[in-house]
């Protein structure tokens, strides 16, 4: 008989690696400082007036959200974002599973998928202001055109990946469709799903801005072009700065809904380890 081995539990979580490796808060928050130095530097030492510096583009911040000018133009920027998700999640989800249930739907529409999805969003821009002017319609139109593809590629990829033993399984033992897909493609496809609606998200985000920007449609990216077409440069850094900003807990949200919601998958566990 023989014995046996038994690997020893991994104990070294995600925030004692973070410590080993000198990437916890305070080493992100030194970084930060130090690339803000550099840029003050770099301006001082440079032409005045091409680009304000990190203390011209503070003052101007500090005026935005005393202002009270802050709020309205961030809500408005994640309505449309919203919005656009919710309604991109919507389709490319049913057309993903429609995709990745049935094969003969795949290879039908493979070459139309492929086409459409490289076809830039801004080119639409023409279109989306001829249908719904300058509008927050406009916006949904772009975001929608190009957040639907990762969730759709997502979710039919995820499909793909479900155990095969266990869809035969369903197969001999006649599950119903509805309930194949609701007990085992969806939980099998869950983390592929998570991935796509992450990436999405962050699409949808910079779609929005791009289209307040460009047509230009109320929210953040309009105000950035206001201020740029007024010459009023700091205030202009100070709107892209709550772009980032808003860029940065988006993700961050999106992460931790993945981790919490996901944290049956063993994708996850294995993480958490």
């Amino acid at each position: 008989m023989t014995a046996r081995t038994i690997d020893p539990p991994r104990t070294t979580t995600r925030h004692t690696r973070a410590r080993l490796t000198g990437t916890g808060w305070p080493a992100k928050i030194g970084f930060i400082a130090a690339i803000l130095a550099l840029w003050e530097l770099a301006v001082r030492l440079g032409q005045p007036g091409s680009v304000p510096s990190p203390s011209e583009v503070a003052p101007a911040l500090a005026d935005v959200i005393s202002d009270g000018r802050l709020v309205g133009p961030v809500l408005q920027t994640l309505t449309a974002w919203a919005l656009g998700l919710l309604l991109a999640t919507a389709i490319g989800v049913a057309a993903g599973l429609v995709l990745g249930v049935s094969p003969v739907a795949e290879r039908l529409t493979r070459f139309t998928v492929d086409f459409l999805r490289t076809i830039p969003s801004l080119a639409l821009v023409p279109l989306a202001v001829l249908l719904y002017g300058s509008g927050t319609g406009s916006t949904l139109l772009l975001v929608v055109s190009a957040a639907t593809w990762p969730i759709l590629l997502q979710t039919a990829h995820g499909v793909h990946a479900v155990d095969p033993v266990a869809s035969e399984t369903c197969r001999s033992y006649r599950v119903r469709l509805h309930h194949r897909i609701l007990f085992l493609v969806l939980p099998g496809a869950a983390a592929y799903l998570a991935t796509g609606v992450r990436i999405a998200a962050a699409v949808s985000l910079l779609l929005s801005l791009s289209a307040e920007l460009i047509i230009p449609a109320p929210g953040i990216g309009q105000e950035i072009a206001v201020t740029q077409l007024g010459g009023d440069l700091p205030a202009m850094y100070a709107w892209i700065f709550v772009a980032g900003v808003l860029g940065v807990l988006i993700n961050a949200l999106f992460s931790r809904l993945e981790r919490a919601l996901l944290r049956w998958h063993p994708a996850h566990r294995q993480e958490a380890r």
